[in-house]
């Protein structure tokens, strides 16, 4: 083990990671005060940036994949994994907990405050602002970073590493490993908020069917363990044997879940919601992506919902490229770009017709409603109160929270590994082993924090975060966007 801390990214990066805790510990108010002053200037001054460049890449990719361009082969050999298990994965990685975080609490949201004022009905407006912020250009920011990446990678023979886009020559300098030391720190950080937010939920469903106060501590830090452990198993087995196994569970049991709200609930107006929601998300995409006239929310709620969305998957795109990247060899960037792109948003918007259209008809018929779904952790499992086996569904839903962050944690820590492995697809077991105790040390000591403090702010400061860290990726976006581009002219 001695050979990991003589390299000099694991060393930065945990280091900094440690010193990070320390400050968190020692100086917490500062701290909170510090990232939310920073990410709201973030958000307040490079919102309609962020907008921009979310749009554009929506509109690149599209433009690359339907391009002659498109037919270029990642790599010789066919591709690694079949066509179901290969979307379960990057599915898994990119969206994962979330959309059970968000199945019920957001649409009702934005049906009870809505956004925009078009002309469509509260329920339409409702799921095609929720489309609209898990859809294209979430995947978008994450095909960019895939697609280059898998061209360095499987056609022009270079690592997995973002450092190794800088070129042989400069691969080993300062800029480069910077680049790596972020993305591993942003990674990290990301992870502890979504393991955080999951493992909340996954105690807040279980106190709520023991009828017991949620907030206990020693759960939350079991299931952290229990989370840990398995991703780690998963990511000692590799991909072949541990990861695309867990990914295509988690695709299984979703796609359950799915048809049993969907066979009780409103069929015909379920999909009614799904198409004209669809419909009139595709033909406003444009204004809405560029808070166009009437299609302009306001600066406060952007800031609150999409710029910080946009911050969010910006922020995790580097991670969740690299791992799209390391299962897409032999496909090609038309099919790469057309399976990040649209499969999962169209799989994600059905999603949310499903579970928001029902919710509506709960919110609509409810003489008492009291912003019962109001709670990001409870809601689900207070929605599925009202369809047959309540219990047994619940408990799906809690397994596959389980599933999910196990799969998030595990793509990381196979990531993390060959980001510090010199870039390997396949990573040396002992990076695995370092990131996987870094993960579990990282996410039981800022659990443990907010424990002692007795909220949820430190959850908060770390998810807000993320929106500072993704500012340098988004300029890195657009350099490597360039650079890409070129790179294909003259090779091709």
């Amino acid at each position: 083990m001695a050979g990991i801390f003589s390299n000099k990214v694991f060393s930065i990066s945990a280091l900094t990671l440690l010193v990070c805790s320390i400050g968190i510990f020692l100086f917490p108010e500062n701290f909170y005060q510090a990232i939310e002053t920073s990410s709201l200037w973030v958000r307040n001054y490079f919102g309609s940036f962020y907008l921009w460049l979310g749009f554009v890449c929506v509109i690149g990719t599209l433009a690359l994949g339907f391009s002659p361009f498109g037919s270029i082969r990642l790599g010789s050999a066919p591709p690694e994994f079949n066509r179901l298990t290969w979307i379960a994965m990057l599915y898994s990685a990119g969206m994962g907990a979330g959309i059970l975080l968000r199945a019920v609490q957001e649409p009702v949201f934005m049906f009870l405050h809505q956004p925009l004022e078009t002309g469509t009905s509260a329920e339409i407006m409702a799921l095609e602002y929720t489309f609209y912020q898990w859809g294209f250009t979430a995947w978008a920011f994450y095909g960019i970073f895939a697609l280059i990446i898998a061209y360095s990678l499987f056609v022009t023979k270079k690592d997995i590493r973002l450092s190794s886009l800088f070129g042989k020559k400069s691969s080993t300098g300062r800029l480069p490993k910077l680049i790596d030391i972020l993305t591993i720190i942003t990674t990290i950080t990301g992870l502890v908020a979504a393991v955080g937010l999951g493992t909340t939920q996954i105690e807040g469903g279980i106190s709520h069917l023991i009828q017991k106060p949620p907030g206990s501590l020693g759960l939350n830090m079991a299931l952290v363990l229990v989370i840990c452990s398995l991703a780690f198993v998963s990511a000692w087995y590799g991909i072949h044997k541990g990861i695309s196994l867990i990914s295509n569970w988690n695709i299984y049991i979703t796609t359950a879940l799915l048809l049993f709200i969907f066979l009780f609930s409103d069929i015909a107006g379920i999909f009614e919601s799904f198409s004209n929601s669809f419909y009139h998300y595709l033909i406003d995409f444009v204004p809405m992506s560029l808070a166009f006239d009437k299609y302009d929310p306001g600066k406060p709620f952007l800031t609150e919902w999409t710029y910080y969305y946009w911050a969010f998957w910006l922020a995790w795109a580097p991670f969740t490229g690299v791992f799209i990247a390391r299962i897409s060899k032999g496909r090609t960037i038309r099919e790469l770009i057309i399976g990040v792109l649209l499969i999962p948003s169209i799989g994600s918007f059905f999603w949310f017709s499903v579970f928001g259209d029902a919710a509506f008809e709960i919110v609509k018929n409810s003489s008492s409603y009291q912003d019962d779904f109001g709670n990001v952790f409870t809601s689900i499992f207070l929605f599925l109160e009202n369809y047959p086996f309540p219990l047994f569904s619940s408990l799906v839903v809690i397994l596959l929270l389980i599933s999910f962050l196990v799969t998030s944690v595990d793509s990381a820590i196979y990531v993390l590994s060959m980001f510090t492995d010199k870039g390997k697809t396949e990573p040396s077991k002992k990076y695995r082993f370092a990131w996987a105790a870094v993960i579990f040390i990282f996410c039981e000591a800022i659990i443990l924090l907010g424990a002692a403090r007795q909220d949820t702010n430190v959850l908060t400061a770390m998810q807000k975060l993320l929106i500072i860290t993704s500012l340098p990726f988004a300029f890195f976006t657009i350099l490597i966007s360039i650079l890409f581009i070129r790179k294909l002219k003259r090779q091709v």
